[in-house]
């Protein structure tokens, strides 16, 4: 019993790592403001930046990230006490079951950002929240996915266009490299799980009127 409890009690404490309102608050402290009630409506740093200006969207980006990191780094402290923990399972078979709770914590934490408990379950889009999960379980696909970015934000000025991509890119490069199956799996599904919360943004690509960084967005989605 105590097993099972202390796997609930792991990906509840992921989640509440991820929901974090770090966007909301930042408005609220800054400027009195709810930012779910401006711009995009997101609160993310995208939106920070658009409402609140650059220094203010680069400590929610930091934090965000840092959330996401923090949730794998918990997580594979928590997880391998489970061999102390009395459980039908042998302790070698609750150690290969690690990863795969590592796996679940990096998605809880997903979750959490997009979907945080403190604001009625309306939170970001999960990027930089993923970007942190990346760097804690393998720092090459994350910098990947950044330098993608990168390149596409410099080139097209579309934040949501340089996300999609970042996200494609770290599926990619999860697969080609030597990982646990979990962590891939945690990649995969994180970035399909990104990228389907752009879907309007995709919607708005493909019609030719997603806003550019720097300028007002027109469609307040």
């Amino acid at each position: 019993m105590g097993f099972w409890i202390a796997n609930v009690a792991g990906l509840a404490i992921a989640y509440l790592f991820g929901s974090i309102p770090t966007g909301y608050l930042a408005g609220r402290l800054l400027k009195g403001v709810d930012i779910r009630e401006l711009g995009s409506k997101s609160t993310g740093a995208t939106n920070v930046l658009r409402t609140l200006g650059k220094w203010a969207a680069l400590a929610v980006l930091a934090i965000d990230v840092l959330k996401g990191a923090a949730a794998i780094v918990f997580a594979r402290w928590f997880y391998p006490w489970f061999d102390t923990l009395p459980t039908a399972l042998g302790s070698q078979s609750q150690q290969s079951l690690v990863p795969w709770a590592v796996c679940l914590a990096g998605l809880a934490a997903l979750l959490g950002h997009s979907r945080p408990i403190w604001l009625n379950f309306r939170g970001g889009k999960s990027v930089a929240t993923g970007l942190g999960l990346l760097l804690a379980i393998a720092w090459p696909v994350g910098l990947g996915a950044v330098t993608v970015f990168g390149v596409a934000l410099a080139i097209f000025r579309i934040v949501s266009l340089g996300s999609i991509l970042a996200a494609l890119t770290a599926i990619a490069l999860i697969c080609g490299l030597e990982q646990p199956l979990p962590y891939r799996l945690l990649v995969i599904a994180g970035g399909l799980y990104v990228i389907a919360r752009h879907r309007t943004n995709i919607q708005r690509l493909l019609a030719g009127t997603e806003p550019r960084l720097g300028r007002n967005a027109v469609v307040r989605n």
